[in-house]
């Protein structure tokens, strides 16, 4: 006996055969089932799906004789044994008139099929009339069908198959149940060869076929098509270097290596990647798109982990490589490989267009600091070094002198008894908000953020030279070389006892003491120096509990989706920064309506803001001369703060 293919030898017979058209089997075989059958079906979708395969089927349903020959002998499950449902498997049933509508366009043919229409089936129940690629039929074949596709004969049905269902005329889809086929997704397309193949009996590499599924296109013809071809390609195995080669296709290996190397800033790695590629002679363009692409699912895996599509089956690698990115990069890394692809036509050759795009992704990496440091490409950024940049960011920006005496500053204030001791100086910002009471609105977040900047290891916030001669004097050994110290300041790091107070067999006093409260939270949270999606997902958090070692967020429901890893470690690096290490754990979890959060407490000082700014140019002197002698109004929409002009 000569050689099948897979595509037909595996060709499903029945409906409960069929392969990722779930909704169209369920609504045929009800309808088979119920008896409530239309006259006229449409089957429309991409090549290979099911189309005409499902117009067999339904052929065989109507006229298997299995159960009778009567009309109650309709069935949704044919037994494939009679005589009509052997003949339609095998092309020889009389009644079924399959006909190609790309062949046979002009009027002529259509109404020479449409002459026999009248007569009852020969051997079957019913008449049918498969069309196949009907939209390929003439206009005014089209207006010769209409009349019969509207009132046929009893026993006729038509069942009409497209690809292109927008070229069918409106009268012709209105008289019609129109089916559309759904795209096949890789994972369907792997699983059924993985069971086609085991029941062949054929060797293969799970990696092979997710090639074979992604080449198919959504087509399952084709992807058995590939499979047959991958076949005889390896010999009687399926194995993925072989199928890489006979498809010409990049492997995607190889793009994972260059995230990779994006992911630990590794720029020699990179460039090398990039060179081992070049030997293969691949498209360096679609190495772009590939990347391009991949880092979309990276930006999707942080959001939405669960909706990561799994088209290469990499999917756990994809998930683990979104732990490695920030949310910034990867939008970053995005854009710039977008408008890369754009610019390849005008570099001098596809490898340096590859090469500075890569190359531009990392000379633009956000450092992950408030005010990043002027050095272009930090090539290792471990978390050491990234506390280290932030302390010394805002020393940079001082005199030249004392700019290099905060370096050792943040190795000594990283060490936990200064930081505890640190802590349980945390009531001490109590004086400055009193005074901050008696300043205008606009002012009140300077002042807190200047109260809360005094007891804290490492200035990362915004005001200019008090977090500067801060960090000094924690440290005990180095109280002395402090040149520049303020009146303030002082008092606080020369009763060392505060130390004494906190020693090794009482730790627990000092870390009931040092309990972060949802008040300080609101009071240090600008001082954390958190930017991005970072700082909007900790804004929409209450503290929930802090047992010194823990910090529990309560986390707005509306802002679940935003919790990720990457930025629960941001924070606790901020955290730590400020001289408070804690472990976070985030609860979804309705908020404490008499509770704000930070983002709801920053609306409400800027409503205050704004109403006092309003109320101060109302009484203005010079703005009431100008409403009295030209009857002009404020536009209170309009009125800033100058606060908010500063920021």
């Amino acid at each position: 006996m000569s050689y099948q293919v897979l595509a037909r030898k595996w060709r499903p017979r029945t409906f409960h055969e069929l392969v990722g058209q779930a909704h169209v089997q369920r609504a045929l075989v009800n309808a088979l089932d119920q008896g409530r059958l239309h006259h006229a079906y449409l089957f429309t979708g991409t090549r290979g799906v099911g189309k005409t395969t499902l117009a067999r089927i339904l052929a065989k349903c109507l006229n298997c004789t299995a159960s009778g020959r009567g009309d109650e002998g309709i069935t949704s499950t044919p037994c494939g044994q009679c005589d009509s449902c052997k003949a339609i498997d095998e092309g020889r049933f009389v009644d079924l008139i399959e006909v190609d509508a790309a062949s046979r366009t002009k009027v002529e043919d259509t109404r020479e099929l449409l002459d026999n229409v009248q007569y009852a089936p020969t051997q079957g129940r019913y008449k049918v009339y498969l069309i196949d690629e009907v939209h390929m039929l003439s206009t005014s074949s089209f207006n010769a069908l209409l009349k019969t596709l509207e009132e046929p004969p009893p026993h006729v049905k038509f069942l009409l198959a497209t690809t292109d269902p927008q070229k069918l005329p409106a009268t012709v889809l209105s008289r019609c149940l129109q089916f559309t086929l759904k795209h096949m997704p890789p994972e369907r397309v792997v699983e059924h060869l993985t069971y086609v193949l085991g029941e062949e009996g054929v060797a293969f590499d799970e990696s092979a076929l997710w090639l074979l599924g992604k080449a198919a296109e959504g087509s399952m013809r084709d992807a058995m098509s590939l499979t047959d071809q991958a076949i005889a390609f390896g010999q009687g195995a399926v194995r993925h270097a072989d199928v890489a080669a006979m498809l010409g296709t990049l492997d995607h290996r190889h793009v994972l290596a260059l995230v990779e190397a994006l992911a630990d800033v590794d720029v020699q790695r990179l460039l090398a990647e990039v060179a081992q590629l070049s030997e293969q002679g691949p498209d360096f363009a679609a190495v772009l798109d590939e990347l391009s692409a991949i880092l979309h699912r990276l930006a999707v895996a942080q959001m939405v982990p669960d909706a990561v599509d799994n088209s290469h089956g990499d999917r756990a690698l994809i998930q683990q490589l979104a732990g490695r990115f920030t949310a910034e990069d990867i939008q970053l890394y995005y854009q710039i490989g977008i408008q890369g692809r754009g610019d390849m036509v005008h570099a001098p050759d596809l490898r340096s267009a590859l090469e500075m795009t890569l190359l531009r992704m990392l000379a633009f990496r956000p450092q992950g600091v408030p005010k990043p440091p002027r050095t272009p490409l930090p090539l290792r950024p471990e978390p050491a070094e990234d506390t280290n940049g932030a302390a010394l960011q805002p020393a940079s920006m001082g005199e030249p002198a004392s700019s290099k005496k905060p370096e050792p500053a943040p190795a000594v204030v990283q060490a936990s008894p200064p930081a505890q001791a640190v802590v349980q100086e945390a009531p001490t910002p109590e004086p400055p908000v009193d005074k901050s009471e008696q300043a205008p609105p606009w002012s009140l977040d300077e002042v807190e953020s200047a109260a809360m900047l005094s007891p804290e290891p490492e200035p990362e916030p915004e005001p200019e030279p008090e977090p500067e001669p801060e960090p000094e004097p924690e440290p005990e050994p180095e109280p002395e070389p402090e040149p520049e110290p303020e009146p303030e300041p002082e008092p606080e790091p020369e009763p060392m006892p505060v130390a004494q107070a906190s020693p090794a067999p009482e730790s627990p006093v000092p870390q009931a003491d040092s309990v972060l409260d949802h008040h300080q939270w609101l009071a240090r949270f600008n001082a954390l120096g958190l930017g991005g999606l970072t700082r909007n997902l900790a804004a929409h958090c209450q503290v929930e509990s802090d047992d010194g070692h823990t910090l529990v967020l309560r986390l707005d429901p509306g802002q679940a989706a935003m919790k990720a890893e990457v930025h629960q470690t941001r924070i606790e690096k901020a955290l730590k920064a400020q001289g408070v290490p804690r472990r976070i754990e985030f609860t979804v979890a309705e908020l404490a309506a008499d509770v704000e959060t930070p983002r709801q407490q920053e609306e409400r000082l800027h409503k205050e803001r704004h109403a006092l700014a309003v109320d101060l140019l109302h009484r203005d002197p010079n703005i009431q001369k100008l409403q009295q002698a030209f009857g002009a109004t404020l536009v209170e929409s309009t009125v800033k703060p100058a606060s908010d002009v500063r920021s």
